[in-house]
């Protein structure tokens, strides 16, 4: 189905900022309130949905989000220094970030397109933008020029350039399918695992430090990734029942309104009785 070019360019300009900002808040703010900003999205994304769609969440969903957040929060946040340029670009980053994954499913959804169909409309005008527009924003927040990185380039950060543009659009397809086929809340939710295999992936390979600290926020973020899974399947479960009674009392209407206009008396005008 034909997406018009309006939404297309309103998908696109918050798609942008979203990755803009989420760039520029890692580079100006510390880890421990780029984690925080992150962290705040769930909620955030919860209200957007509530406002934008009215939809609404069982206490069940409600309280596996909170445990999932206080987890994630207990294992990844340290430092937190703010600064006024750093917390307005990550006020602009979960804003926009929501905002564009609220849109992904909604535009699916209201045009009946798929992932990558929608991905494949999406990414040219986004990759034009940024490239027109991109260089500006970094002088102004940064102080530097493009040319300014490329007198200092070498071709190892080259290949890792590469290779980061490459593993970006497999996680942006990730994005588009599972947001189309779940919700934003879930990809959130299921988006936080990442940090959990982060960490113990550090610690594997590379012998990164793990504390308690770490291991306790990383089991209470993982129980409350398995609270929300069944809390939604409870929710889907209810909603089914729900539907199912609702067409079984509609049945029940239809058949005392057969009865009664069977009881109805008929009268036969050829006979002047009634039957």
């Amino acid at each position: 189905m034909h997406v018009p070019l309006w939404e297309l360019l309103w998908f696109s300009i918050v798609a942008n900022m979203s990755i803009a900002a989420m760039n520029f808040s890692l580079m100006l703010n510390s880890v421990g309130f780029y984690q925080i900003s992150k962290l705040s999205m769930i909620p955030v994304v919860c209200v957007m949905e509530w406002i934008l769609h009215n939809k609404h969440y069982s206490k069940e969903v409600k309280w596996s989000v909170v445990v999932v957040v206080i987890g994630v929060g207990v294992c990844t946040v340290t430092d937190v220094k703010i600064n006024a340029k750093g917390f307005l670009c990550a006020c602009v980053a979960v804003l926009a970030t929501s905002l564009q994954q609220i849109s992904i499913g909604s535009l699916q959804k209201k045009y009946s397109v798929g992932a990558f169909e929608l991905l494949s409309k999406t990414a040219p005008i986004q990759a034009i933008s940024l490239l027109v527009l991109g260089p500006f924003i970094d002088y102004y927040l940064s102080g530097n020029l493009i040319s300014d990185y490329i007198k200092s380039i070498t071709s190892g950060a080259i290949v890792f350039i590469l290779l980061s543009c490459s593993l970006a659009v497999f996680c942006n397809i990730s994005q588009y399918l599972c947001i189309g086929r779940f919700s934003a809340v879930s990809f959130q939710v299921l988006g936080h695992m990442k940090t959990v295999c982060v960490l113990t992936l550090g610690w594997v390979l590379f012998d990164s430090q793990l504390t308690l600290k770490n291991i306790l926020g990383m089991l209470v973020a993982i129980a409350g990734m398995i609270i929300y899974s069944w809390a939604v399947e409870a929710e889907k479960a209810s909603s089914k029942v729900t539907t199912h009674t609702k067409h079984s009392l509609t049945e029940e209407e239809l058949n005392l309104l057969k009865e009664g206009l069977e009881n109805i008396p008929i009268k036969d005008y050829e006979l002047g009785e009634s039957k």
